[in-house]
């Protein structure tokens, strides 16, 4: 709620995040908050104000803040814009149904598979992926069956109140096309509404896996903007 008016979650979706289900995560004060640089890149301001952005400095420690916004708004005094992105964000509103190929072994990822998804993730590139990304939420993977190797995975991060955000969705280039993303993508969204929750996800509009989730159920809510921004200095 902002000045009185409620706002759906999804729309602040990083601030929803951090100031309920995921405030244990959460640095900052005031109208600003921070996920640590190493789970999730990402900063979240409860509005484009000179307070907010003010309060939003200190925590940044050197780096630029990323921000998901609901729209693309302007450059606020004493600050520069690096880069400003719409972004498609997509949820799901039923569970999946399962198809004849979901066939492929899932396995529960842990901590000490984390190696092997950041390799997996930087060969994939599905996003921010760090050490300690996987903390955020549940990841599952699928291991070659001859040599053991990671070739697939997927996982929740940002979480509010009903609903979880899916992401890290990768398959490496020598495993594609043999639908292993989607098939981790409805087992996450089949195990997120047997919690209760609904699945959603971000995906930038020339991605071409954006035709694969809606294939899995997911439909486009909005477009927002992936906003990068740094205090001048001085």
């Amino acid at each position: 709620m902002t000045n009185g008016i409620a706002y759906h979650p999804l729309d602040n979706v990083i601030w929803s995040a951090l100031t309920t289900l995921h405030v244990a995560f959460a640095t900052g004060s005031g109208l600003a908050r921070h996920y640590p640089r190493d789970m999730a890149p990402f900063s979240a301001i409860v509005e484009s104000t000179p307070k907010a952005y003010a309060d939003l400095a200190p925590g940044l420690m050197g780096h630029e803040a990323r921000l998901f916004r609901p729209q693309k708004e302007p450059t606020p005094p004493g600050w520069e814009t690096l880069s400003a992105r719409p972004i498609l964000q997509m949820v799901a509103e039923r569970a999946p149904q399962q198809q004849a190929g979901d066939k492929a072994e899932i396995l529960l990822l842990n901590p000490g598979d984390i190696p092997d998804m950041m390799a997996l993730a930087d060969i994939g590139k599905p996003g921010p992926f760090s050490n300690r990304t996987a903390l955020l939420g549940q990841y599952v993977g699928i291991r070659d069956a001859a040599n053991g190797s990671l070739i697939a995975m997927a996982g929740e991060r940002f979480r509010c109140q009903d609903y979880i955000e899916l992401s890290a969705i990768c398959v490496h280039p020598a495993a594609r096309n043999r639908g292993l993303g989607a098939i981790l993508v409805r087992h996450l969204m089949a195990a997120a509404f047997e919690r209760g929750e609904i699945p959603f996800l971000h995906v930038f509009p020339d991605n071409p896996a954006a035709r694969l989730y809606e294939r899995c159920g997911f439909h486009i809510r909005a477009q927002h903007w992936v906003i990068w921004r740094r205090p001048l200095p001085g």
